[in-house]
């Protein structure tokens, strides 16, 4: 069923492209470096949207490795699949909390831009710890810190309006209740990064 929040975004992927700036760009590239992204990897980007990650993470993994991008918006889906027609780039149109792939598939999950919009987070994480390997990470990214993108979704208003990410504590629980360890969580003006392990 297509919800508000895919009617949403559906209409927002003709012009997404255009509200990165370089600047956005390059901070981007320097927190793929920072966050372990190894040539060979296969990669999943929960909520690719139009695939803004997807040229700098192709290019750290290399043709021996992947990048899958999953929205549950079907035109961002269709609009990264053709920004990105390479051969170790894939795209899925499905939801973050039901993803159609198999146990230990990928070596990372990176989801930009896009928890705070997770219908469900707690099934999000789960299904995140169910396709990552063991010992491998999900990093979870904004270039805002939650004050800032809080203040950034109560003014789009709509049914963003209320998107958030949990508190710290709150995030560290659930990460822990779908079995992740070693949280590490920066919260600044700027960057939101939280970064897990998983536990298998």
């Amino acid at each position: 069923m297509h919800d508000k929040h895919q009617e949403f975004f559906d209409k927002l992927a003709e012009e997404w492209d255009y509200t990165f700036t370089a600047e956005d760009l390059d901070r981007l590239r320097h927190l793929v470096s920072k966050i372990g992204v190894k040539e060979g990897m296969h990669i999943l980007d929960l909520g690719c949207g139009t695939g803004i990650l997807f040229d700098m993470l192709r290019r750290a993994v290399g043709d021996s490795g992947s990048v899958t991008g999953v929205d549950f918006s079907f035109e961002m889906a269709q609009k990264a699949h053709r920004n990105f027609p390479f051969p170790n780039v894939n795209v899925v149109d499905a939801d973050a909390v039901a993803l159609p792939f198999v146990d230990s598939s990928f070596d990372m999950v990176v989801a930009f831009a896009s928890f705070p919009h997770f219908s469900n987070q707690q099934r999000a994480l789960d299904e995140a710890h169910r396709v990552l390997k063991a010992d491998c990470k999900i990093n979870i990214i904004q270039l805002e810190s939650t004050k800032e993108m809080i203040e950034i979704h109560h003014k789009v208003g709509g049914v963003v309006a209320d998107d958030d990410i949990p508190s710290e504590d709150m995030l560290r629980e659930m990460l822990q209740k779908s079995k992740f360890k070693n949280e590490s969580i920066e919260d600044h003006p700027g960057l939101y990064l939280a970064t897990a392990t998983n536990s298998k």
